[in-house]
């Protein structure tokens, strides 16, 4: 009995977290109770004595423990962490931690989810976007941008800078508009879902680039003279990170600056010789300010005795002797400025350096802060985008378009792909306002930046494929009707830029959470890195035990959470989701379980597991994607119009989280571990975690086609016309139309099919082009009224003008090609000065 009650005592003292003397009493009193119910059995007293004398040595700190246990296991956990390069190290120390350590905790504060401070925006920021956002947008035109022009229009570049929107986050005293990240986001989602070209022109200035360093990083001086010609658009800028044989590893940067002396406006100063050669640089094709990341090297101990000095940013005025650019890439035809730049031996003082010279070798730290930063807003805003493109105008196509006398969002294939383009765009949105709403509260979300581009961008992908699977032939025709085709070009681009998604996933998400989000980790590797042993050893055993009560404090709540289904677990109740938010403690639990076991086992070897921490970055996608539903829908007041798509994503991210998970525990590289792991994350198996039924799934496909609120909430956001001579407003002209004729077409089919063969007189009604007459016996026969025969044929003509697409003539085609062929000159941009 003394055993039973000491074992139980400390598996509920594990579960709920208590530690330390608290702890320490409980075990005694239920040893000592044991005792007298065993009657004082000596093996009772041995087993009780044991148990307590080891409960009593991990509770209380003293030599014994230190020398005996701590000095050999911090020898042991230093063979098993990662080795970290000295860019993973500063990664750590980059950035900040929010919702996502709560996530790799293992135990989910709800609380801290939900009462956290929203994504919103201010009243002049909504008046930017109903205000010049849409004028905007009113001016571009896709078609002529990507196929005559290759550029934005003058007028547009004028307006662009004109109206601030290079000076989007800059702060009002530096001349900017001084918006917060929320509104960068949905100014760019905006714009976005008119032209991408326009849409990454916006955003680069505004995400990572010189402005955002000199923002953060810039001297007194720098900022009085660069923040407030950026923001009124007198200087274009572009940031070179990317070089040809350096494309995803920084530390690998070639280009270089040396310390060198040299003449800076006709006086000899400190400066850089630097030389670089970059490629895929948006916006230097036309930047007047290149900023470029380099490293440098004082082989001449100018500065000191370090030969090399480390990553730095400057700034290169385009003017500068030396200086290249103007050549351009074409991106998968969007048309935004592109293209490579490159110097030899080109002279900088130091004033150039951002930061000035104390800043030197700093940069790395300075590019992963920003990072994080414009990997939350600029692709994410673009996924999301084209996720409420697609919502819109395939959900408006679908229900004008008929087949076998019936809209085809009424056939159950139909619908199996609207669902996931609603259910997408909805958790795509919810993902990007959640992390907005960190980076307006101070947070520097390193982690979740990550998993948002990863992720959106692939949803953005699913999205799109859907969406033309949808429209068919209606979506491959290339021409000014085809309201998706730049989307759908657009997609490999998101995917791989700013970190390519197969390196996000497989190597960034996991491989840096599971450290810079992990309770513990960080500080045992800054223990085990320790020169002095007696210091290292002592602020190891400070930690290791916590550290080991955690993760088998994770191992007991993921088991019985499993065993349970989650019952046992105190969960919020607005909603009525009771049953999503224990499944997602559960996972939680398993989550942090995995982390500890693979960082334990698998250690320094993880960038080489790159499918394991692939999968488990899926698992922390789907936990985060979840949650960032939870709270949007909290934040909404819970609507019941919305619970459908809620329903749906839970669902959806609880069934491939299972997924993930399973795939990761029956392929874990320890082989040993992988019956113990399975026993304790699905003791029941993995089961009982089905996705959408059909059912729901026809709801959500409904969300996107039925002219309701919930069908305004998922396109929130996007801009929208009615123009029948636009490509969008085209289908939303005849989306209208058909909503507001719908009886009247009920009617005229129904007379239709019940009409006799003969009855006009030969004249198949079916034909299209025949519309005229149909309207016309319609009204003799009397099956519309007088009063609604024009309203009926400006609605058919409408649905029939929705399915055309373009064609060219010979003529016209070779048009397309002289003016293709023109622009395809590498021509010496001039900076752009209409003021």
């Amino acid at each position: 009995m003394s055993v039973l009650l000491l074992l139980i005592s400390a598996l509920v003292l594990i579960y709920l977290g208590i530690g330390g003397t608290t702890a320490a009493a409980v075990m005694s009193i239920a040893t000592v109770v044991g005792l007298f119910q065993d009657e004082w059995h000596l093996i009772s007293i041995l087993c009780g004595g044991v148990l307590l004398a080891l409960a009593l040595i991990l509770v209380i700190p003293g030599d014994l423990r230190l020398d005996k246990l701590s000095r050999p296991l911090l020898g042991w956990v230093r063979s098993r962490l990662p080795k970290l390069s000295d860019t993973e190290a500063e990664a750590l120390k980059s950035g900040s931690v929010d919702w996502d350590g709560e996530l790799f905790s293992g135990k989910p504060k709800w609380n801290k989810l939900l009462d956290a401070k929203p994504a919103h925006l201010t009243s002049e920021e909504q008046a930017f976007l109903d205000g010049p956002v849409e004028k905007l947008c009113a001016m571009l035109d896709d078609w002529k941008i990507t196929h005559e022009q290759y550029d934005l229009p003058d007028k547009v570049w004028k307006f662009i800078r004109e109206n601030g929107f290079f000076g989007l986050v800059i702060p009002k005293e530096d001349g900017g508009l001084g918006f917060s990240n929320t509104a960068h986001s949905e100014i760019v989602m905006k714009i976005s879902t008119r032209s991408v070209s326009a849409a990454v022109t916006v955003m680069v200035p505004n995400s990572l680039g010189p402005g955002e360093l000199l923002m953060h990083y810039g001297t007194d001086e720098q900022k009085q003279h660069y923040l407030p010609r950026l923001a009124g658009g007198d200087e274009i800028p572009c940031f070179a990170l990317t070089s040809p044989v350096a494309g995803s590893d920084a530390g690998a940067i070639p280009d270089k600056g040396i310390v060198c002396k040299g003449q800076w406006n006709g006086k000899e100063v400190l400066g850089l010789k630097v030389t670089w050669n970059k490629r895929y640089i948006t916006l230097a094709p036309v930047a007047t300010l290149i900023g470029l990341a380099i490293k440098v090297y004082d082989p001449d101990k100018l500065l000191g005795d370090a030969d090399e000095i480390g990553v730095t940013c400057v700034l290169v005025p385009k003017d500068t002797d030396g200086v290249n650019a103007g050549a351009r890439h074409l991106p998968m035809n969007t048309v935004f400025m592109n293209g490579p730049t490159w110097g030899n031996d080109v002279f900088i003082p130091m004033e150039q350096v951002i930061g000035g010279q104390d800043m030197l070798g700093k940069g790395w730290t300075m590019l992963l802060e920003c990072l994080s930063i414009g990997r939350s807003i600029s692709l994410p805003a673009l996924g999301t985008g084209a996720g409420k493109v697609a919502s819109l105008a395939t959900g408006s196509y679908a229900y004008t378009r008929e087949q076998f006398g019936r809209t085809i969002s009424q056939f159950e294939g139909v619908q199996e792909a609207l669902e996931p383009i609603a259910g997408y765009t909805y958790m795509m949105d919810a993902a990007r306002l959640l992390t907005s709403g960190m980076l307006d509260r101070g947070v520097r979300p390193s982690v979740p930046s990550a998993v948002l581009k990863y992720r959106n961008t692939d949803l953005m992908r699913e999205v799109i494929n859907h969406a033309m699977d949808v429209v068919a032939g209606r979506g491959v025709i290339t021409g000014p009707r085809n309201f998706l085709a730049r989307a759908y070009q657009a997609v490999p681009i998101g995917i791989t830029v700013e970190g390519a998604n197969i390196l996000t996933r497989s190597l960034m998400i996991f491989g840096q959470g599971s450290i810079r989000c992990h309770p513990f980790i960080v500080e045992e590797i800054e223990a085990a890195g320790m020169e002095d042993e007696d210091k290292a050893a002592k602020k190891f055993d400070g930690i290791f035990y916590r550290h080991l009560a955690h993760t088998t404090r994770n191992a007991l709540r993921a088991l019985l959470l499993g065993l349970t289904r989650g019952w046992i677990e105190s969960v919020p109740r607005q909603g009525d989701i009771k049953p999503c938010y224990r499944q997602l403690a559960r996972f939680s639990a398993a989550f942090a379980l995995m982390t500890d076991v693979t960082l334990l086992t698998v250690g320094g070897g993880l960038k080489a597991r790159q499918r394991l921490s692939g999968r488990m970055a899926d698992c922390l996608v789907q936990l985060y994607y979840a949650t960032a539903v939870i709270k949007q829908w909290h934040e909404e007041g819970y609507p019941d119009d919305q619970r459908p798509l809620v329903e749906w994503c839970l669902k959806t991210c609880l069934h491939d989280l299972q997924g993930s998970m399973r795939e990761a525990i029956i392929n874990f590289p320890v082989p040993a571990l992988r019956w113990p792991l399975r026993l304790l994350v699905f003791p029941l198996g993995a089961t009982g975690l089905n996705g959408p039924d059909d059912k729901l799934g026809a709801k959500v496909a409904e969300s996107i086609v039925k002219d309701t609120p919930v069908r305004q909430r998922i396109s929130r956001g996007a801009y929208t016309t009615m123009d029948p001579e636009d490509p969008l407003g085209r289908v939303l002209n005849a989306y209208k139309l058909a909503n507001e004729t719908a009886d009247m077409r009920n009617r005229l089919h129904d007379a239709m099919r019940n009409r006799d063969e003969d009855e006009l007189g030969g004249i198949d009604l079916l034909m299209g082009h025949q519309r005229k007459e149909l309207v016309d016996w319609a009204c003799a026969q009397g099956v519309v009224k007088a009063d609604e025969c024009d309203k009926l044929l400006e609605a058919l003509e409408a649905l029939y003008d929705v399915i055309r697409v373009d064609a060219f003539d010979a003529d016209g085609l070779k048009a397309l090609s002289r003016c293709a062929k023109g622009k395809r000159k590498v021509v010496e941009r001039p900076p752009r000065d209409e003021k």
